[in-house]
């Protein structure tokens, strides 16, 4: 048995028809976990050969829409199919405050929707979804435990958000550690210290620099290519995934300029600059990657 680790949306809050919104999927054997819910995350989940009838829990970072949006259609999807008779609920995890309160409301402007098509498929219009709210640890603190992964959460810095949290996934083939967004922080170090892979949002700073000055404002909140780098090598990382790529790239130069970026900073390991559905494999603590991501690993 391997643990699987794909990346379903790799996009921000600015449009992009090639990646969708925030989002990573981990599997082993018959979990499945999905990590933020951004823009065609269903749409993602599809391609990837995952069925909304295999997921066991949605774990949330924050409340920012580009992580979020995605999370009605999951919800609305899993009980339109046919499946909702046999697979009824799934848990669905999230920080106390803003983004709890967003997950309580966010089936109420689809209440005449439920309600009709409630009348043909004889089910009842409230979707179960099984919310667990969880005060955001000041350290990694266990959220989830089954057979197959232990999810482990802690609060980052992504200020002036509330409450927003990263997440470590350990399982027998290895440990994965997922940033959320977030500025680099010992906090991050912290779910990342002994992680096999880790998938960092990443911002490529003095290109956001030569943007205007009312367009700059991103910069304190999010995660600087360089300090990814001198950090990733300080814990000794293996595999380090970007995502939440900003700019977005959009040519191989541009993949490469953020690979670049974190080598300065001092970084030795593996570099995938994913694209939407980049996947890695974990077996018993080794690492290995598909073509399609090995294409664009960035060595020194």
């Amino acid at each position: 048995m391997t643990t699987k680790v794909t990346i379903t949306g790799t996009g921000t809050p600015i449009l992009n028809p090639d990646r969708a919104g925030a989002g990573v999927h981990v599997a082993r054997g018959s979990t499945h976990l999905q990590f933020d819910a951004g823009r065609s995350t269903v749409n993602r989940l599809a391609a990837a050969g995952t069925s909304l009838q295999e997921l066991t829990a949605v774990f949330l970072t924050h409340y920012h829409s580009d992580h979020l949006v995605g999370l009605q259609d999951v919800v609305l999807s899993h009980w339109i199919n046919d499946i909702y008779d046999v697979y009824p609920s799934f848990e669905l995890f999230a920080p106390n405050g803003h983004t709890v309160a967003f997950c309580e409301r966010m089936l109420d402007i689809w209440e005449a929707d439920l309600a009709v098509r409630a009348l043909h498929n004889e089910r009842d219009p409230h979707p179960r979804v099984e919310l667990r709210g969880f005060d955001a640890p000041t350290e990694p603190t266990t959220i989830f435990s089954n057979d197959d992964a232990t999810v482990l959460s802690a609060e980052v810095r992504h200020e002036p958000i509330e409450n927003a949290v990263g997440y470590r996934v350990e399982t027998p083939d290895g440990v994965i550690a997922i940033s959320g967004d977030t500025q680099v922080c010992d906090e991050v170090a912290a779910l990342a210290d002994g992680a096999d892979v880790v998938v960092y949002e990443a911002m490529r700073m003095d290109e956001i620099r030569k943007r205007p000055k009312d367009k700059q404002y991103i910069i304190e909140y999010n995660a600087d290519t360089r300090l990814i780098g001198k950090q990733m090598a300080e814990l000794e990382v293996p595999t380090l995934m970007l995502t939440h790529l900003i700019p977005a790239p959009f040519t191989d130069a541009e993949k490469q300029a953020f690979a670049d970026e974190v080598r300065e900073g001092g970084y030795e390991g593996n570099i995938i600059v994913c694209d939407d559905l980049d996947t890695v494999t974990l077996d018993d603590g080794s690492v290995s990657t598909p073509m399609n991501a090995t294409r664009k690993q960035a060595k020194p």
